[in-house]
């Protein structure tokens, strides 16, 4: 599908990026953190909510790699979740009528580990709606499975590629989203302490090549070498921030995905349908 093939969405959409401290390998408290963050949000007006990845275990290899039955999500083959420890998420989300976005292990009936965003929808529902394809260093490697194709989730005609942490150093995994018809782009993630610039340089980015919305999700706090920078933000289709928070302290960052200003942007700037389908792999120069 040409990228400017699907229509800019009838309505504007509210969202919000959260960002809070995550315990290791308690996955009742960060639930109930969770929670917390949602219904801070809806009452901020949010319809769809993106918390950090891996933050229901929180993103703590260690914890991870010695209680794999404690912080794991079981999914069906339909890769629905059912599990009484996420009711409270469930009723947030019910109460607010919004969808949640929030970083899970998961553990699939054939036996992968995944590193996934879950989609909890306004009816109280938990499937995985996406599997991180891009895994980030040693520790992710071993834990987890890669996913195998991207993912698009639409609410209310607004069409959300979603992606987690390392995918979007990917120009590629943007720009997949964006084929796909995408008007934003929604990134669970984890950044550590000492990785502001590329935090900050990634997202944005990612916004402008694609004339998309993109909402950043970040965990802060934890401990060294897992302290992470916070910087929860959401980016306009020319990656400037629309709302951000700090990079300490629980936060939550919201703002309003204007359909008007993708229309204008995407027609300001034709990226997405100037690009030349086969860019070459180039020549050699001769120099004599």
């Amino acid at each position: 599908m040409p990228p400017l093939a699907t229509p800019a969405p009838l309505g504007p959409l509210t969202v919000a990026a959260g960002q809070a401290e995550s315990v290791p390998g308690d996955l009742t408290t960060n639930v109930a953190t969770a929670a917390r963050l949602v219904r801070r949000a809806t009452d901020l007006g949010a319809t769809v909510v993106v918390l950090p990845e891996l933050f229901l275990p929180a993103y703590h290899p260690p914890a991870l790699r010695v209680d794999p039955a404690g912080t794991d999500l079981a999914a069906s083959a339909d890769r629905r979740v059912a599990d009484a420890r996420l009711d409270p998420l469930q009723a947030a989300t019910r109460d607010g009528s919004a969808v949640l976005v929030v970083g899970a292990a998961v553990r699939h009936p054939d036996g992968r580990r995944t590193c996934s965003s879950l989609v909890v929808d306004r009816s109280g529902d938990v499937t995985v709606g996406y599997d991180k394809q891009h895994l980030c260093g040693p520790d992710e490697i071993e834990l987890f499975t890669p996913g195998p194709c991207g993912a698009t989730l639409v609410v209310e005609g607004w069409r959300l590629g979603l992606g987690i942490c390392y995918d979007a150093c990917f120009p590629e995994h943007g720009r997949a989203a964006a084929d796909d018809g995408a008007h934003g782009y929604l990134c669970p993630s984890g950044y550590l302490t000492g990785s502001a610039h590329r935090r900050d340089l990634y997202y944005p980015a990612r916004a402008l090549d694609n004339g998309m919305y993109v909402v950043f999700a970040n965990i802060v706090g934890g401990t060294p070498p897992w302290q992470f920078n916070g910087g929860a933000a959401i980016y306009d289709p020319e990656g400037r921030p629309l709302d951000r928070a700090a990079d300490e302290g629980e936060a939550v960052a919201v703002a309003t995905l204007d359909p008007a200003e993708l229309t204008r942007v995407r027609t300001a700037h034709t990226m997405l349908v100037d690009r030349l389908a086969d860019q070459g792999t180039g020549r050699g120069l001769l120099v004599g």
